[in-house]
């Protein structure tokens, strides 16, 4: 019977039971806007064409496209708990997430992905989740969860697991090591998904991942790397995240050489609420592309249909019959103006979700021992010490060796060469790797965070061994966060209290706090095109080149290599 009255709504015999009149809809199939009216029947759209509803909304020539869909996030890395952030990503025209919790699995194991998936179903959005494979992103990492192929399967059974998420590991893929082959046979055996995550692949290293079943990449910075990879048959993640910013190239690339589009899809990957507030979500990147020259057909595609198909969502990316009721009404295509959005044939009134309980054990994940303020200590040797480069508008970082300034046989920080810290925080070990930043160029105090891809232990970067003592204990105190320290002044911490990781704040306090921090920022010196946050954050991730510090020292991501500060002589303090 039901299918009987959809069929009859269709055929235009009956009243369809909600018709959009008089808009301008884009066929994803055909790259066209087709002027007409959308019949829906509940979440399903029934037909496009000419129709008549029991009601009926006249959109008054305004331009429908499909919902668009995130490819790959990290719910994490936008501060809020993840109702919050689903909610003000949907009223930019988001109404499909495709999540990867590796930030709460390297925190908190499957309880960690649990509860993001607990909180994610209270929102008027699909979200997907691709299960964390690398937990710790490399086995010498020190992270608070271990997460192998026996413990995935039974999770695999939950209905929001679609997929393996993002495989950081390359090494252990090109290799065949047995346990990461076990995690892909899973996965491939039954059909799912699965993500990578490799930038700049050679042709034959991109084959061979291709060949273990990795089917998408979100890594590529520059155009000749994703061309490389799609030749490969690698989906493309174009990224336009907060501080990882790669849409430029990759489009630019594409327009130029005048290639088709549907190997690329659009992902933040990693958002900051406040830049979603102020300049959207997926929106972004299509307007941006559209701003490069790509005609709003084509990004409206890229944005919805390329990454369904891609991902195996039969049912989502365009606006026709038998497709689900996701779509974004338009008052401008080139500009990106959202006037509306409906998710499932409803229409998204910005009421707020309401979020779960976060469980205690999710409350009291910091937990660090150190021996005081002489940990900041960097003792050293005259001659080239191991340096980390920041790189504007990057993750990736630089890697040198270079003379910086030593005094009584002790790293002496300056304006362009800053301590770096990394403190091991799940199971207070007392282990604690030391680092030089250049790039970074904060001086007269402090910044930390819990917030450390992936493993998350404690981060502190500075010039003042007081403030970064002070910055330390704030995190502690406060169970994890952001925190910035001015010599002689009290911190300014945003508390991130679920797993060191979110808050339950409201948005608006969120963004007005980290309004101030940036600005603080900016003015003890941390330069335009570097987002202090998201930047620091990236800095103990051993899977993305050049140079990274983890609790274990200073590593060089290329060829594996460990770095050590190099330290006096007995000869060298003695004098002889």
């Amino acid at each position: 019977m039901y299918q009987k009255e959809m069929a009859a709504c269709a055929l235009g015999q009956k009243r369809a039971p909600l018709v959009l009149k008089n808009a301008m809809i884009l066929n994803v199939f055909t790259n066209e806007w087709i002027h007409g009216d959308i019949a829906l029947y509940e979440d399903t759209i029934l037909g496009v064409g000419s129709y008549e509803g029991e009601e009926e909304r006249d959109l008054e020539g305004k331009y429908v496209v499909p919902g668009f869909i995130d490819a790959h996030l990290h719910l994490e890395s936008t501060l809020l708990n993840p109702s919050q952030l689903i909610h003000q990503a949907l009223q930019k025209g988001t109404t499909t997430f495709i999540v990867d919790p590796h930030e709460a699995a390297n925190v908190a194991g499957t309880e960690g992905i649990q509860y993001m998936i607990d909180d994610a179903s209270e929102c008027d959005a699909n979200v997907y989740v691709m299960m964390p494979s690398c937990v710790p992103s490399v086995s010498f990492e020190l992270n608070g969860a271990v997460m192998n192929a026996e413990q995935m399967e039974p999770m695999m059974k939950n209905p929001h697991i679609l997929g393996l998420g993002e495989v950081m590991d390359v090494k252990s893929v090109l290799d065949c090591e047995p346990e990461m082959m076990k995690k892909l046979e899973l996965f491939k055996k039954e059909g799912r998904m699965m993500d990578g995550h490799g930038g700049n692949l050679s042709q034959k290293d991109g084959a061979c991942y291709r060949l273990a079943g990795i089917r998408t990449d979100h890594e590529c910075t520059t155009y000749e790397d994703a061309l490389r990879e799609a030749r490969n048959g690698i989906q493309i993640l174009i990224r336009e995240g907060t501080a990882a910013k790669n849409l430029e190239a990759i489009v630019q690339g594409i327009l130029r050489d005048g290639i088709p589009t549907d190997m690329f899809s659009f992902c933040t990957d990693d958002k900051h609420i406040e830049d979603i507030a102020a300049n959207g979500h997926i929106s972004f990147n299509i307007k941006k592309a559209i701003t490069l020259g790509m005609r709003p057909q084509e990004a409206y595609r890229i944005a919805s249909w390329n990454t369904a198909r891609c991902y195996g969502l039969d049912s989502l990316g365009a606006v026709a019959p038998g497709y689900q009721a996701d779509l974004v009404v338009l008052n401008d295509p080139k500009a990106v103006d959202v006037c509306q959005v409906y998710h499932k044939g409803h229409l998204c009134r910005g009421e707020e979700p309401c979020s779960v309980a976060v469980p205690e054990k999710l409350l009291d994940t910091v937990h660090v021992s150190w021996q005081g303020p002489e940990v900041f200590d960097i003792s050293m040797s005259r001659g080239e010490q191991p340096v980390i480069h920041t790189i504007p508008g990057e993750i990736l970082t630089d890697f040198t060796l270079e003379e910086v300034p030593v005094k009584d046989g002790k790293f002496c920080p300056d304006e362009t060469y800053q301590k770096i810290l990394v403190f091991e925080r799940h199971h207070a070990s007392g282990i604690v790797g030391k680092g030089i930043l250049k790039g970074f160029s904060i001086h007269g105090g402090a910044i930390a965070t819990t917030v450390s891809h992936d493993s998350h232990n404690l981060i502190v970067i500075g010039d003042d061994d007081a403030s970064m003592n002070e910055a330390l204990s704030e995190l502690i105190r406060c169970k994890g966060g952001y925190t910035i320290v001015r010599k002689g002044s009290a911190p300014l911490t945003q508390p991130l209290e679920i797993m060191g990781l979110m808050t339950a704040m409201p948005h608006k306090e969120v963004a007005e706090k980290l309004e101030k921090m940036m600005k603080l920022a900016r003015e003890m010196g941390i330069p335009e095109g570097i987002d202090p946050f998201i930047t620091m954050s990236f800095l103990a991730l051993p899977v993305i080149p050049k140079a990274r510090i983890t609790p274990r020292g200073i590593y060089q991501t290329e060829n594996g290599c460990w770095h050590e500060i190099r330290q006096e002589s007995e000869n060298e303090r003695t004098g002889y």
